[in-house]
């Protein structure tokens, strides 16, 4: 049986991408997560094999459902490097989470250079953050409902070269702080880390960010050095997915995680 996600942290541990060692980098203590209210079903909108759905739903619990006032309600998911599926597992997590609350789930569409989101759920982008970074309306009003009422999406919106400038600006901490008013639970699609540092800019502002990395293709000295830069720039590293993982874990080791 194959895992193909799993939520690593303690980055600097040596053995972070060593294939079966990688599972004892896993969060040794982390609080056990709050206990979600039930909420009406509806048919997920993203296709994911059970397996799959389990690991992305424990992904999604780990980050956003522990118990505390310091729990996560806005969190930057990026990549180490490009390729890495980061933009699905942003995705699918959104709406896994959206699933276990009563609280509103926003996606948000930061990657201004290859967004992503709207074809994750087959939408059409005509507006969104590119045009809320540049004009005066509410971030909200271009937020679109998805699979489920409490999940929204704002996509990368029109003339997103023209709004990349911006991402860096105060307008956009202004928008991600409007966002922590008006929305439960907040997840930032952004850019890999090797193509720019948008994601480390973006992370700032918000209570952490999840690295996505892919199995035997991401190499140890750059997730060092992007950890470090985000260390650098006081942003918490919530922790970090190993995506596409194609090995047996013994269940006897899985179910610790």
């Amino acid at each position: 049986m194959s895992r193909n996600f799993e939520l690593l942290q303690n980055l600097g541990k040596e053995v972070l991408l060593d294939a079966p060692a990688a599972v004892a980098a896993v969060d040794q203590h982390r609080r056990e997560p709050a206990v979600p209210q039930q909420v009406e079903s509806k048919e997920p909108q993203l296709k994911l094999e059970p397996k799959e759905r389990e690991e992305l739903t424990k992904l999604a619990q780990r980050i956003f459902l522990q118990p505390g006032a310091d729990s996560p309600r806005v969190v930057v998911f990026t990549a180490s490097e490009s390729g890495n599926g980061c933009t699905s597992i942003c995705a699918c997590a959104a709406e896994l989470l959206a699933a276990q609350v009563t609280g509103s789930v926003c996606l948000v569409d930061a990657n201004l250079r290859h967004p992503g989101l709207h074809e994750q759920f087959a939408v059409e982008n005509h507006f969104g953050l590119a045009d809320a970074l540049q004009g005066t309306e509410p971030l909200l009003n271009y937020a679109r409902s998805m699979s489920r009422t409490n999940l929204w999406l704002v996509s990368c919106g029109s003339s997103p070269e023209a709004a990349l400038p911006l991402l860096s600006s105060e307008r956009m901490r202004q928008r991600i702080t409007e966002l922590r008013s008006g929305v439960d639970y907040v997840l930032i699609d952004a850019s890999a880390m090797n193509v720019s540092n948008d994601a480390t800019v973006l992370a700032a502002a918000a209570d952490g960010v999840v690295m996505v990395l892919k199995a035997n293709s991401s190499r140890r000295e750059t997730v060092r050095k992007a950890v470090q830069d985000m260390q650098a720039a006081h942003v918490r590293v919530l922790g970090a997915v190993l995506n596409q993982r194609t090995f047996p874990i013994p269940d006897a080791i899985y179910n610790r995680l």
